[in-house]
């Protein structure tokens, strides 16, 4: 990591130019404030979005057999063969419409699926811990504490291995039936019961909300110890959510800010800054979801997100929404006229 003067000169450096732009003190809002983040983790006056990468994480859910989903778990391979041919929201967006890569990463995929050569710009990889399997989180450990080793180790891969390394990692998630781990975990590491934290996830009626809480509620009462949120993880998460855990402290390592997308990767990343609390200033929140706990997760971290469009997809769509602010708010700091270059009068004293 950077040394802390090199940083805290870099920020001061960032907010004396802030105050020379030409603009009212404050005026551009949250962007500025992006800038002076991305200026102290990058140690950089003038900092950069790009290079960045949207990583994706994916894994199937031996909960869902409960009925806590509205759709079948088959539809996670789906997916992924959507990713890999470019016809998902994702990406469109990151490899489309940003000219970002999408890198996805299959950690749990159960059931076969086919991506054949992807389009420029996309990869789909499967990670060995894929094949192993997974546990009912309602009734035992969703993971081994060796298959969740090897998830937390495919997530801090995926970071090392991208080429560049990013200034921005965009994390997502696929899974269906992953927002139960999710509320499990939240519910776990924040002390709320089920009811505080469950919401529809892909839909869910009245029935499978209650049925979602129900198994939430299970896999509570089976945790004796919620001090370790590592443990929390290992015990009622999902391997994607391992994943995200390990790719947030490599991106952190990197010196590279992490653009958290919703629900399910922020109850991740409260694992991970409860685990490392040095990743708090690496973060960005993109948005805020329509999932319940999400707002609880949000308070907890003291995050306030960029975005509030009401997405709920998951998939990293909203953190690859919010990355044309992040660079919007780099290249405004960087490359705004200052009062005296543009041979202005600065404010009055």
């Amino acid at each position: 990591m950077r040394d802390a003067k090199r940083r805290a000169d870099a920020l001061r450096a960032a907010k004396a130019r802030q105050r020379e732009l030409t603009k009212p003190p404050g005026s551009l809002g949250r962007l500025e404030d992006v800038a002076l983040v991305m200026a102290e983790v990058q140690g950089e006056p003038r900092p950069q979005a790009r290079p960045a990468a949207a990583l994706l994480f994916a894994a199937d859910h031996p909960v869902t057999k409960h009925g806590i989903s509205a759709y079948p778990s088959s539809v996670t391979a789906g997916m992924v063969g959507n990713f890999g041919r470019g016809g998902a929201a994702a990406s469109v967006g990151a490899v489309g419409v940003l000219g970002l890569s999408l890198h996805v990463h299959d950690v749990g995929v159960d059931t076969p699926y086919a991506v054949g050569p992807p389009p420029d710009g996309i990869s789909v990889v499967r990670h060995a811990c894929a094949g192993e399997t997974a546990g009912d989180l309602a009734v035992e450990d969703a993971m081994s504490p060796t298959l969740f080793a090897g998830a937390v180790r495919a997530g801090a891969d995926a970071v090392r291995s991208l080429d560049p390394s990013p200034r921005v990692v965009i994390l997502g998630e696929m899974g269906i039936g992953n927002t139960t781990p999710a509320s499990a975990v939240t519910a776990a590491l924040l002390d709320r019961p089920a009811v505080d934290v469950v919401g529809p996830g892909t839909g869910v009626d009245a029935a499978g909300l209650a049925r979602k809480a129900a198994v939430i509620t299970r896999a509570l009462a089976r945790l004796d110890d919620r001090s370790d949120p590592r443990e929390v993880l290992r015990r009622v998460g999902g391997r994607e959510m391992a994943a995200l855990f390990g790719a947030a402290l490599a991106a952190m390592d990197q010196e590279a800010i992490v653009l958290v997308d919703g629900f399910i990767v922020t109850a991740a990343i409260l694992a991970a800054v409860r685990h490392c609390p040095d990743l708090a200033g690496h973060l960005l929140f993109a948005h805020r979801s329509g999932e319940p706990g999400h707002a609880l997760l949000l308070d907890a971290l003291h995050a306030e997100p960029l975005l509030d469009l009401g997405l709920r997809l998951g998939e990293g769509s909203g953190a690859i929404a919010a990355f044309g602010l992040v660079e919007l708010a780099c290249r405004l700091h960087a490359e705004m006229a200052t009062f005296d270059e543009a041979a202005l009068a600065g404010p009055s004293a």
